[in-house]
This record gives C-alpha cells, structure tokens and sequence, in this order.
C-alpha cells in the first residue's frame, strides 16, 4: 500500500481513510473510515483491499468492529496468566488475548501464559482454528464444549489439596476469564442490516438463561483473585445488568463488580442501568408479579432488577421454554404509549414516570454501555467482575441444580439457534473468509509440478485433523478415543526418532523437545507439533482425569513426516510454520543467501544448484547432504555466526533435492515476504518462470 492509496482514499471519504484509535494502547488498532460497498466496489481502493485481505491471511492484521476490541483490554492480561476464553468463535477477541501474552515474554523465549479458546460447535471451532493459526503459538489451546458445561478437571477434593503440588496444576483454573456470551445481537444493527428484519424486543429474553449459566461456569472456574469480562453486543438490560445482577446474586460475596471507570480514559461509555422493564411479546412489566401466570415459567424473577431471591428463580427453570421466536418480524406499529415507558440510556436514571420502578440493590452503574453514535461503532455492555473468595457450597449446589433443571436437550436447542442469530464481531467479508478458508486449504494440498524430487506427506491441516468430518476417520482407528470423531492428543516419546530430529538439525539443549511434542496420529505420526511447558500441564492433568477436555486443536505444527527418496537420514522435515521457533536454537542445515538469490527462491520456488546467482551459494547447497534445510538471507556481508544469532531473521524452509533447491513456502507467505522485503507487487501463486528468466534476472541484479 503506498502513500497514493491513502490519498485517494482519503479524497473518496472526504476525511483522512485511516486513523489510530484513540483509546487502544500503543497505536496497535486503526480505524478505517470506510463502508463496506467502499471498500469492495470503489477502484480507486481495490489496491488496498488487496492488501487488507492478504495481510489478513497470513496474519499481519485483523478486521475486526473496533467495539468489540474492547473487553480483552479490561481484562489487564500479565506475564504467566492462564486464560479462558469461554466462546471464542469466529476467534478475532483470542488472537488479541495471543498478542498480549507474546508481547509480555522476554525476548527470545516462550510466553509462559496460555490461551484456551473454546467453542460450542464444530464448524465454529473449524473458523477458529483457521483464524488463530495465523499466529503460529505454542500457547494454545482450542477446545470444543458446552461453555456452561466446561469441565474444571479436578484431581484435588478440596482447595487444600489443589496448592500441595505447586509444580503441577491439580485442578484446572484461570487467571482471567472472557465470557462474550452469545446474545440478540442489537448492537450491530448499524451494520448487520438483515437483523431489522429479525429483531424483536423480546428476543433478549431467549438468552438470558443461557448468559446467566456460561457466565456463572466462568467464575467457578477462574482463581480467586483473578478477572472476568462478562460481555454481549446487546442494549438489552435483560441480556446485560440482569444478568450481571443474577450473577452478584448467585456468587454472594465471592465475587465483586469492579468500577474500571479509570482505565482506557479516552473510551467514551455510560453507565448499566439501575432500573429497567422486562418486554414480553408487545406488554412490558416492572416486577415478576405482574407476569400473568400462563407466561411466568418464561419470563423469569431474576430478569427484574428487583429479584432478591434465588430459590424463586429455580422455581420456573425446569419449565423453560426455549421456543425459539426468531421468525418474529421487526414491527414498528408501536403504541405510543408503551414507547414513552420504555427505558433509554440516561446515564443508569430510568426515563419511566412510573413511581412504582424498583432500583437494583447491585452497583450496576459500574457496568459499561457503549453506544454507536457516542463514537460512530457499534453497541457493546461490558461488566467486570473480580473474584474475592472460592464460591461456597451453597452456591455450588444451586449453580449445579440450575444447570441440572435445564435438560441437555433443551440447551443444545436453545445454543444452535444462538449460532444462527449471532452477529460475528470481525468486520469482515463472508465471501473473503470463504476465499481464505479455500485457499489455505489449497495451498497445503495443491502439488506443484515443479517439486518433482520431493514427495511430501499432504500438508492438510485442520480440515482433515483437527476439523471436518472426524467421524467417518475415527471409524478406521482401532485406538479407542473417549471423545468420538476426535483425534486422540498424544504426546510423542519415540525417543529415537526425536534424537534423531536434534542431531540432524543441531538442535540446542536450551530448547527441550522432551515433553513438549504431541501427534495427532495414532500410529506412525504424521505431524508432530510443539507445546508449550503451559500447555503440556493441561495436558497431563487431562490424561490423570480421564481426558474430560475435548481438544480440536493445539499448538503449532513444528515436524512433518516426509517420503522423500533423495537419502535423507532424518525422516521428518521441518514446518515453516515452528520455523521462527525453532530457528534461534538451530545449529546446522543453515544455508545463507544473497538478496538476488533468496528473492529468486521466493518468486520461482525450484532452482537449479548451477542457476543461482552467487556460485559460492550454489556449492554449498550441492555439498549438502539432501533434506529440509533454511535458508537465510544474508544482509550485506554480514558472518554467518551474526546472522544466526539474530533471533529474529528473515529465513524460509527449503528442500536439498538432487540437484535443485525446493521452497517449502504457501504462495501467501512467500508473496508477504516478497512484498515486504524485496517490494514486489507482481507475484503469481503459480511457479511458471523458466531457468532462462532466472539467469536474466540475476544477470540484472548484479
């Protein structure tokens, strides 16, 4: 994207097209002051739409609706914190809670924090997957549950016992907790144009139940001391500080609603609403007694800012009816005097003249509304909750009842008809996850003609591991998995084939294998991917418990096994994926190159031993014993022992055939890379350039 792009689009806006905003730290996220039509139709920004999607792809940018950005950032994220992110699909809000754990480590080493991202649907995981992969961390874990059913893992029978073995967790909890329920979704009306077409004032009603029981899983499930985010992309008080209420009701004194009013100053928000009314299909109430009796087992007491009672909401739960009233059409013949009672956003003061309105007891106002047209986004409700004390037995008990009354049935039902109605937070283009989707699957099974000496295992990822239709390849397995049309996670300890691995790449003690490499494969393991010490303990806990955590996915893919007959001694090559990993502590099968020849491998993938431009170069990649190598470029005439103690190089996986070097790049990664580095914009996915284009080439570079 160069200077002119900005210019013109700036001209198309009528303002600047792009700005910082003003309330995310450091400058990381930008406002783009376009539409959506813009940004698709308009020639005079195609060039940068280009580079948003391709950016997009290998993971250089998110687009995301600025709002929903928000929540992670309360959640004041440090060094070594465990954290759950409860419905993490479409996955924008966890690659943001990635980014913070990686920028809190040390330079040079792992982050020791973690990152377990979950989500109630197949399909919604399989998104996940792909949108998080772009970070290529060790530090997560993707998991696939009922939120309000996540299991906590305990090897401990009490809290004594969970802290006698400070070296291994005895019971699964978390630092932090971000708990983005789903819910009606009304905060993006402004953009999500079909859902006026949906929307009905009642809707919020359906969810509330659901809010209350995920949101209430997550604060058992979060340390004492530790932070949870409750957040929707709602308005709707029964979605919000109803739910916030229920949830201080519930907790007792274990818990507390933090006043963040001081942190992210330049965010402009309100304050939750003491007082609201509950709308039921066109009538609105104050209190739960004046419910009529046919529609009590719906609209429930701990709806009403003036429920006091538990046990009187248990009362209706085993009745509730999840009927779904979604086809319900927006209708705008309201009477006007209903309409004047309605609450408004006043600052937390009700609008309503009615003396009869019933205030929370709960210190609501420390909630956050924030609303679209303060600053030209989208709605979100935002509540932080911090945790004082272990939740007492009585309240576990009645947490348990609640979710026992609620039949599983009946839950599942109300959740999948949630997946249709949520609005996804990530300003992006359906058609592009679609395209994006189709082509890192294509780049992972595409076979490039001109990779004729190496035959590689197939590079399909998630669809055919981690996601898709597991089932059917589960069938054929005879390891008996407890989680059907799921791979077993297994950690790989063929001592041999790792010795082998460390000696062929010259791997350095300082970066242990042992412990830390898991397959997917029961047998003769394909893919061997690298978990961080973090990671590793969840995993040991969850065998010790009987493997209670369905995991869809997990750290990064660092070793595939190859087919190749070139003579390689070591039978599994190296990810592109792990590289900038593994790279610092990698001691052979390092080839430095010079600018003009390393660009070549990028833009023609295959290249003759004889045709590259810096004959030196081209010798000692023939004097190489065959197998995966990396190359890397060499700036200058800088010694090779600078460059490979530069933590941060610019290097790519490459493969010594025969008689050719091979890059071992996705067109996307190595298009980024010739874009960033070498500044070319013109670059095919398809490798057609011949020897005789190469040799011109060099001859003008030099």
């Amino acid at each position: 994207m160069t200077s002119g792009d900005l210019w013109r689009m700036s001209d198309e806006c009528g303002e600047y097209a792009l700005s910082p905003l003003p309330w995310y730290p450091g400058n990381l996220a930008w406002h783009l002051n376009l539409s959506r039509k813009q940004l698709r139709k308009n020639p005079a920004v195609e060039s940068f739409h280009e580079f948003l999607k391709h950016e997009s792809e290998v993971g250089n940018v998110t687009r995301q609706e600025a709002v929903s950005m928000v929540p992670p950032l309360f959640l004041n994220v440090q060094a070594g914190h465990h954290i759950l992110d409860m419905c993490a699909a479409p996955g924008s809000k966890t690659f943001q809670l990635l980014e913070m754990i990686h920028q809190s480590k040390e330079p040079g080493l792992l982050p020791t924090a973690l990152v377990i991202a979950n989500d109630l649907k197949v399909q919604r995981c399989d998104v996940l997957i792909h949108n998080t992969k772009r970070m290529c961390t060790a530090n997560l874990i993707v998991t696939n549950h009922e939120a309000q059913s996540f299991p906590s893992c305990s090897l401990a029978k009490d809290d004594s016992e969970a802290y006698k073995d400070h070296c291994k967790p005895q019971r699964l909890e978390f630092d932090r907790v971000l708990c983005d329920v789903p819910c009606s979704g009304d905060g993006t009306l402004r953009k999500s144009h079909d859902l006026w077409r949906k929307w009905s004032s009642s809707m919020g009603n359906e969810f509330h139940l659901l809010q209350v029981n995920i949101a209430m899983r997550g604060i058992a499930l979060l340390k004492v001391g530790g932070r949870m985010v409750y957040s929707t992309c709602s308005m709707n008080p029964v979605e919000n500080e109803a739910v916030v209420a229920e949830l201080l009701r519930r907790s007792g004194s274990s818990v507390e609603l933090l006043d963040v009013s001081t942190e992210l100053r330049e965010l402009v928000r309100r304050p939750g609403l003491g007082t609201w009314k509950v709308n039921d299909r066109g009538s609105w109430f104050q209190t739960h007694e004046d419910v009529p009796d046919s529609r009590k087992n719906v609209i429930l007491p701990s709806m009403f800012p003036s429920s006091t009672s538990i046990h009187e909401s248990h009362k209706v739960y085993n009745s509730f009816d999840v009927n779904s009233e979604y086809n319900v059409p927006f209708s705008r013949n309201f009477n006007i005097e209903d309409t004047n009672n309605v609450n408004c956003d006043t600052g937390g003061i009700s609008s309503s003249n009615s003396a009869q309105s019933l205030d929370s007891k709960f210190p609501l106002h420390r909630c956050m509304r924030i609303v679209p047209h303060d600053q030209d986004g989208g709605a979100f409700f935002i509540a932080v909750i911090h945790k004082l004390s272990p939740l007492n037995e009585n309240q576990v008990i009645k947490v348990r009842k609640t979710e026992n009354l609620l039949s599983k049935n009946r839950t599942v039902k109300l959740q999948e008809q949630c997946q249709h109605r949520i609005v996804s937070e990530v300003l992006d283009d359906n058609k592009l996850l679609d395209e994006q989707t189709k082509l890192s699957v294509a780049n992972q099974t595409s076979k490039d003609d001109n990779l004729t000496e190496v035959k590689m295992a197939s590079d399909v990822e998630y669809s055919q591991t981690e996601s898709g239709d597991r089932s059917r390849r589960m069938d054929k397995l005879d390891y008996q998995h407890k989680w059907k049309g799921i791979d077993p996670v297994l950690f790989f300890k063929d001592e041999a084939v790792i010795k082998n691995i460390v000696s062929f790449f010259g791997i350095e003690e300082s970066f242990s294998l042992e412990g830390h490499l898991v397959t997917r494969s029961t047998d003769n393991a394909r893919r061997i991917y690298y978990v961080s010490k973090a990671v590793q303990d969840i995993l040991e806990l969850n065998i010790q418990v009987g493997e209670q955590i369905k995991i869809a996915s997990l750290g990064v893919k660092m070793f595939e096994r190859h087919r190749s007959k070139d003579g390689c001694s070591c039978a599994y090559r190296l990810s592109y994926e792990g590289l900038s990993l593994l790279f610092p502590y990698m001691r052979k099968r390092i080839l430095h190159a010079s600018p003009v020849d390393f660009q070549h491998l990028l833009q023609y993938r295959t290249i003759n031993f004889a045709r590259f431009a810096d004959a030196r170069f081209g010798e000692e990649a023939a004097s190489m014993m065959p197998g995966c190598c990396v190359v890397v470029l060499r700036e200058g005439y800088q010694i090779a022992d600078s460059i490979a103690s530069d933590p941060s190089p610019i290097a790519i996986v490459c493969w010594r055939g025969k008689a050719t070097m091979n890059v071992l790049v996705s067109p996307a990664d190595r298009k980024e890379l010739l874009e960033y580095r070498f500044g070319i914009k013109a670059f095919k996915v398809e490798d057609e350039k011949s020897n005789k284009n190469i040799d011109a080439l060099a001859e003008e570079s030099l």
